[in-house]
């Protein structure tokens, strides 16, 4: 008994060496990391367009270190192009890729743009596989080039709460009703964005699938293709309903006072969808900023950063210590829900083009 003791306590010793190594050691590679950062003096961001978007991913990093952090804010529909433009001409001008999980898997690593993020983690409790939901990082490709930030159930109705009670939709087959006929709005499924990913939960789950998004292409439905046009429709009362909207645009303009809405996931007899939207994370290859950009990576995902992140927007964060306060508790991660943002995801979406321009026409 007391030689076992003695190996347990050995053990237990060896355990703490090797933990205090590997401390002073990411504290020495993050001071080396960071000294170089600071040199280089900025970090470039390419992300989507929202002013309180802007805010969450500049302001604190640049108080904290000092390094400026150059944001450029476009829609998930335009980062391909632009970048692939730039490359073309020999241009690498991004350091980090902050936006949609479907122009990551479908359009930026088919391009060749990312490197694996891994390799970047330095602080201890980001690379700690027990910080993150679900016992892991969650990366949505075996390089582990694009990571998710912010699983959340997102909103599939959306509503004038002047015009609309919520109490009318206890599942999306009541979208169907012939109340709604020309009274809705959506974003055009047939592209990136919001839009596609709701008809992709709708083409996924059992109780819904092609026939119910045939019913919808009968409902006439004014299709519109930029999310800020899309939620003002609805919060001005030109169409009293929205199917498919960008959750953040909503989010901040019932801020503003716009009288938007969005039907709470768990009167739904389908619920929503998983989604991270904007919220995926990736790291360019041939970054101008090679070390600003480990610092701004190891920022956002630390504790700090996802607060300030997830808040801005009214996510849920994959970090299991952010708090949630800051938004409906419907949107917390539920076992077993549908995602509609994996590589198996995309995969149903190439069946469900067809569908969609069979029922809605040509882009």
């Amino acid at each position: 008994m007391k030689k076992l003791r003695v190996v347990l306590v050995m053990e237990t010793l060896a355990v703490m060496t090797l933990l205090g190594f590997n401390l002073v050691t990411a504290r020495a590679d993050w001071e080396s990391t960071l000294a170089a950062a600071k040199k280089e003096g900025k970090v470039s961001v390419i992300t989507d367009i929202t002013a309180t978007l802007r805010d969450a991913l500049t302001l604190e990093f640049q108080k904290k270190y000092g390094i400026s952090v150059e944001l450029m804010g476009t829609s998930g529909r335009e980062v391909a192009p632009r970048v692939a433009a730039e490359r073309k001409a020999g241009q690498f001008l991004w350091d980090i890729y902050v936006h949609g999980s479907t122009t990551a898997l479908e359009a930026m690593i088919p391009m060749g743009a990312f490197d694996p993020l891994e390799p970047a983690l330095i602080l201890p409790d980001v690379k700690d596989a027990k910080t993150w939901r679900g016992g892991a990082i969650e990366f949505l490709d075996p390089s582990k080039m694009v990571m998710v930030m912010t699983p959340f159930h997102r909103g599939t109705i959306f509503y004038n709460t002047k015009l609309v009670n919520a109490q009318e939709f206890k599942s999306h087959k009541d979208l169907l009703q012939p109340k709604w006929r020309a009274k809705m709005v959506m974003d055009d499924p047939r592209r990136a964005g919001p839009g596609v990913a709701t008809f992709t939960f709708f083409y996924l789950h059992p109780e819904l699938g092609p026939d119910f998004i045939r019913a919808l292409g009968k409902q006439q439905i004014t299709i519109l293709r930029d999310y800020a046009q899309e939620v003002d429709a609805v919060g001005q009362g030109r169409y009293p309903v929205l199917i498919g909207a960008a959750d953040f645009v909503a989010i901040n303009r019932a801020k503003q006072g716009v009288p938007i809405a969005i039907v709470d996931a768990r009167q739904l007899k389908e619920g929503t969808d998983l989604s991270p939207t904007n919220g995926t994370l990736a790291l360019f290859n041939r970054a101008p900023n090679p070390n600003a950009a480990k610092i701004y990576i190891n920022w956002l995902l630390s504790k700090e950063g996802q607060t300030v992140f997830a808040r801005a927007n009214g996510y849920v964060s994959s970090r299991l210590d952010v708090p949630t306060d800051h938004t409906e508790p419907w949107r917390i991660p539920q076992p077993g829900a549908i995602k509609t943002y994996t590589k198996a995801a995309m995969q149903a979406k190439d069946n469900l083009q067809p569908l969609l321009q069979e029922v809605f026409g040509s882009p």
